[in-house]
């Protein structure tokens, strides 16, 4: 994938080297090398006594309790954004994130723009696939537009108000 942003201690940069190949098209022969599959490939493979080696990614209407067997082998989850108006992803990091305790690599995929990428963080993403017609170097800058939000996240469970130190009253 081009154009790949992570965060590593909390700092975003662009990643020059992506090992992984996003499956879309299931209908062919699957290539070798390290693969991000959508989740009923996955499953079949995994059926088929693969190793789980390869990364999985989940559609929008896919559940996230379908891979918590396997969430301690698994090396990366993916969720995709099929448009811009889905934000069903945004929920499907939370879960992941807070009730079934994920803690590797969340790549948003898709229809992944600068706009959303600060909302993708607080929700537990940690990795994001700009859309390929846009400037990866531009779309940092959406990582970085919000220092402090109020509400609770994925990444910061406590509300502002909980966060503040009584001599900031």
């Amino acid at each position: 994938m081009n154009n790949l942003l992570r965060l590593r201690d909390g700092v975003a940069r662009r990643e020059p080297d992506d090992r992984w190949t996003l499956i879309k098209d299931t209908s062919g022969d699957v290539p070798s090398g390290p693969l991000i599959l959508p989740l009923g490939l996955w499953l079949k493979r995994r059926i088929e006594h693969h190793p789980v080696f390869d990364a999985v990614w989940l559609g929008p209407d896919d559940e996230v309790e379908s891979l918590a067997p396997w969430l301690n082998r698994l090396p990366m989850i993916a969720l995709e954004f099929p448009n811009f108006r889905d934000g069903r992803a945004y929920s499907q990091a939370y879960l992941l994130r807070t009730r079934l305790g994920w803690a590797g690599e969340l790549r948003a995929i898709g229809d992944v723009l600068r706009d959303q990428l600060s909302h993708m963080r607080q929700c537990g993403f940690d990795a994001f696939a700009v859309r390929e017609d846009k400037c990866a170097d531009d779309a940092l800058k959406g990582l970085a537009g919000m220092s402090v939000t109020y509400g609770r996240s994925a990444i910061e469970p406590r509300p502002l108000f909980r966060r503040r130190q009584p001599s900031d009253a």
